[in-house]
């Protein structure tokens, strides 16, 4: 019995820290998503010169900050899907852009791949256990 208690607190704190590496990863990733948006529509290589709104599409991304953060299952859940936008047009842009558009681009679209790895496994390890496990 000590030692089926004694395995439990280890698989535990094991999965705890597998959770926390994700949250972290997930974190920064979307913190230079985030960054990487901003700085892209409005100083680095915009469409237009001196901005552009295409920079408001950080803000579903900043929506989604503060769950990641705090480790919100169901934020990891719903911004694993809203990632896939991102993904989509770095894809896009990355193909048709030359240049710093093209390099920022394939930054968005690595940051939006590790995020989603990120987010989904942290979403699938933070589920209740099923009956009968622990």
């Amino acid at each position: 019995m000590a030692q089926d208690s004694s395995r439990q607190a280890q698989h535990s704190a094991a999965r705890l820290e597998r959770l926390n590496r994700l949250r972290i990863g997930a974190s920064v990733c979307l913190v230079g998503l985030i960054a990487v948006c901003l700085a892209w529509e409005l100083w680095l290589a915009p469409i237009r010169p001196g901005g552009s709104l295409l920079a408001l599409k950080a803000l579903p991304l900043a929506a989604a900050l503060y769950g990641i953060v705090r480790g919100a299952r169901y934020t990891y859940q719903w911004s694993s899907m809203l990632v896939l936008a991102y993904f989509v047009e770095g894809v896009m842009r990355g193909w048709s852009e030359h240049g710093l558009s093209q390099q920022l681009a394939l930054a968005e679209v690595a940051l939006s791949v590790i995020f989603f790895a990120c987010a989904v496994a942290y979403a699938r390890l933070s589920r209740p256990p099923a009956r009968g496990q622990f």
